[in-house]
């Protein structure tokens, strides 16, 4: 996906199909909901529907790559005997064997979380496969990222590592076109840091890679809005959608697929005057 500024932005939705995931754990995790949920998100105007059977919010722990396989499989092949072709499936995993299995059904994208850390076989995968590959920062694991996170210099260290794996991976035969990067908000971040990362997001579409952003629900927003409730956050995740187009961002990974569509739609026809 070719970093074009011509091009309108895409909306990712996400289809998290786990019993413990932050914002809809266990609403998803069975075949009749979970593809009746990626239905709704395509009917509503969702491009890409990233499906993840792993869990990574904050404090949680890793499951095996058999047991994400036996979440994810069965839902992809599923939404993509049904979908529209214009709609793409993008596996959510850091793990290579999960990758392929999702790859050989359907997923067409390969949204790495580690960046590479956890598997860096995947990156070879994603040569091998000619597919599309979501590059992400995170300080530590899910686990342990949100154990008090540092930086000297959040914006810098972020890009530099970004741009350092981006390299890598054109080195192990992925083309440039095919990587996306993302900032990774939330993810071995404290408020502050993303925010900064967040007012500084042209520094990442400068790179000329196309910028995947992820804020949808996410607790930061919480505390700057007094909410506690992480389906309450729409209006909050519809602002930062756009913030995010008029930045230069190039995909949407949320939630609420309609309500991030519009304000993405009314960002874009602002910012296409130019």
């Amino acid at each position: 996906m070719k970093n074009n500024y011509s091009v309108k932005p895409k909306i990712m939705g996400i289809l998290n199909v786990t019993p413990d995931s932050f914002s809809d754990g266990g609403e998803f995790n069975n075949l009749d909901s979970a593809v009746s949920q990626g239905k709704k998100m395509i009917d509503e105007g969702a491009d890409i529907i990233d499906i993840g059977g792993e869990s990574t919010r904050p404090g949680s722990k890793r499951i095996s790559s058999q047991e994400q396989i036996d979440r994810v499989v069965h839902i992809i092949e599923a939404i993509n005997e049904t979908k529209p072709g214009h709609v793409e499936i993008s596996i959510d995993t850091t793990q290579s064997e999960v990758a392929e299995a999702a790859l050989s059904v359907g997923a067409n994208i390969v949204n790495d979380v580690s960046g590479g850390n956890d598997d860096p076989e995947i990156i070879q995968l994603c040569a091998e496969k000619k597919c599309p590959y979501i590059i992400m920062h995170m300080q530590g694991t899910p686990e342990t990222m949100q154990n008090d996170p540092s930086y000297d210099d959040v914006v810098t260290e972020i890009l530099s590592f970004l741009q350092k794996r981006a390299e890598e991976c054109i080195k192990a035969g992925i083309d440039k076109n095919d990587i996306i990067i993302d900032p990774g908000i939330g993810f071995g971040k404290k408020s502050d840091h993303n925010l900064k990362l967040l007012n500084n997001l042209n520094i990442f579409v400068n790179t000329k890679y196309p910028v995947l952003l992820g804020t949808s629900r996410k607790r930061f927003m919480g505390e700057i809005c007094s909410v506690n409730k992480p389906s309450d956050l729409v209006g909050a995740t519809t602002a930062t959608t756009s913030l995010g187009v008029l930045a230069g961002v190039k995909i949407f990974r949320v939630h609420d697929v309609m309500a991030n569509k519009q304000a993405m739609e009314t960002a874009w026809a602002i910012k296409s005057l130019g």
